[in-house]
């Protein structure tokens, strides 16, 4: 069983920035893909950024120029998304994911006007 645990979630002004990380542990799978969705109140949830074993990137539409993705390159077990220039739109519970199947329980980012 993979385990998946967020952190580095918080309140920061528009125009600020955070780093998420999400940490496997229990069953390791060093070549699973590795992203981050997130979901606001009221809407669905969406993609911010993945990256593959491999280390392609790709990024929802909303977040790109300002967020990065990036991988532990020595185990790469744990994944980080840096958030630069925040909005107030940016503003949800992240959630990272290992291959779409295992879910961490989420971070809550508030980015306040």
């Amino acid at each position: 069983q993979v385990q998946l645990a967020e952190s580095g979630g918080g309140l920061v002004q528009a125009g600020g920035s955070l780093r998420l990380s999400c940490a496997q542990s229990g069953s390791i799978f060093y070549f699973y893909d590795m992203g981050w969705y997130r979901q606001a109140p009221g809407n669905q949830r969406e993609l911010v950024a993945y990256i593959t074993s491999g280390g392609d990137t790709n990024y929802g539409d909303s977040v790109k120029g300002r967020f990065t993705i990036s991988r532990d390159n020595a185990k790469k077990t744990t994944v980080y998304l840096q958030m630069n220039s925040l909005k107030p739109e940016d503003t949800a519970v992240y959630y990272c994911t290992a291959a779409g199947v295992h879910w961490g329980q989420g971070t809550q980012v508030t980015v306040s006007s």
